[in-house]
């Protein structure tokens, strides 16, 4: 499918690439006195990364967050933008800097409220799932769930606690405070058993990395963070689901990239109905040289691009994503639309297999209507 998406970028250019999440703002908000900064691979080994960072940041007074090794090479730290300018002349091995932005979880669309409590609701299977081609048994396969955590104790999710992880500070820990992590989830993975809904590759186990808070509200610097434990931390035939994200950000999508080479990344496209080469990491699907990151985005149960979809020639995939029945936090199930909702879909496929093509949209806005994925 890339030999497609390259074609479409030959089409539009490079230059014209700049989540996920439902309707992520499509402005800037920085985060005062936060940065990512990016060492040159060619000047920087991935083992002298942590005494580099260090380094340069202490220097000039900044304090180091967090490292990137296995994805970019890089850190993020606490500096005002004088001390960021002083630390790149003094260090020409960093490629570039970045102030860090706020990641924000919109309105999601809801056509039920949470569950939860009590008797369970008798299983059935969502219609997504469906028109994808059914759910398939996924025991002992893995995703993991880049997003606001994962409700540990779901009767309907087979939950890796010994692997899941806050990057938020949360005294919660990885514990899915929004609910919006859990609802991937159990697109994924739901099991296939007497109760609620079942997933794609049902009764597959999965991974909460949360990097959201209660709020839907995250940084980039934590964002890549999370996705830096992925990538340090998959096995073979994982996958990797990512409904979030927002403005540009350069570290991220070099981040989700390289994360590419160890997984399969799946990312939404996001829901502003606008062109998805306007919002990381979802444009990371666009100019991604290989076959391991996908921009998905959301159709209707009648087949059509849905209207709050972003689009664009960097979105290779098309899944269901309005009216979407899934898991919820509090052990509840509701009802949710969204291009976060149509990603998990096509990360259930992947758990599975290569995904086939069942389909295309209509009312695409670009020039070449996404193929709906089934597997």
């Amino acid at each position: 499918m890339h030999n497609r998406v390259a074609g479409r970028l030959a089409a539009v250019g490079i230059a014209a690439l700049a989540m996920g999440i439902a309707a992520t703002p499509a402005h800037a908000e920085k985060i005062a006195n936060s940065y990512i900064c990016v060492f040159k691979n060619d000047r920087v080994a991935k083992n002298d990364v942590p005494g580099r960072a260090n380094a340069a940041a202490k220097a000039q007074g900044g304090a180091v967050k967090h490292i990137y090794r296995n994805t970019i090479r890089g850190f993020s730290a606490n500096m005002s933008e004088q001390a960021v300018t002083a630390m790149r002349r003094a260090n020409p091995s960093i490629a570039y800097c970045e102030q860090d932005q706020v990641v924000t979880l919109g309105p999601i669309r809801a056509e039920a409220r949470p569950g939860g409590g009590g008797t369970q609701p008798a299983q059935t299977t969502p219609w997504g799932i469906t028109r994808v081609g059914g759910f398939a048994d996924g025991t002992g396969k893995r995703a993991w769930i880049i997003d606001s955590g994962i409700d540990g104790s779901h009767p309907d999710l087979n939950v890796d606690t010994a692997r899941s992880k806050d990057f938020t500070g949360s005294r919660s820990g990885w514990k899915d405070e929004s609910g919006h992590g859990t609802h991937v989830a159990g697109t994924v993975a739901a099991k296939n058993n007497s109760v609620g809904v079942v997933g794609v590759a049902a009764g597959a186990s999965v991974v909460a990395v949360r990097v959201l808070d209660r709020r839907g509200s995250g940084s980039y610097s934590g964002v890549i963070a999370g996705v830096e434990y992925v990538a340090s931390n998959a096995g073979a035939g994982d996958v990797a689901n990512m409904s979030l994200g927002g403005p540009v950000s350069q570290a991220l999508d070099d981040a989700v990239i390289a994360a590419g080479a160890k997984l399969a990344m799946v990312l939404a496209a996001g829901n502003e109905s606008d062109n998805a080469a306007n919002h990381s990491p979802a444009r990371a699907g666009g100019v991604s040289k290989t076959d391991r990151v996908y921009a998905v985005s959301a159709s209707t149960q009648t087949n059509a691009l849905a209207s709050f979809s972003n689009y664009g020639l960097g979105v290779e995939w098309a899944e269901p994503g309005v009216g979407i029945p899934s898991t919820y936090k509090d052990g509840g199930y509701a009802s949710l639309s969204g291009t976060s909702m149509a990603a998990p879909h096509l990360a259930g496929i992947l758990l599975l297999g290569a995904p086939k093509i069942g389909g295309t949209i209509s009312g695409d806005r670009d020039s070449s209507p996404d193929p709906i994925g089934v597997r």
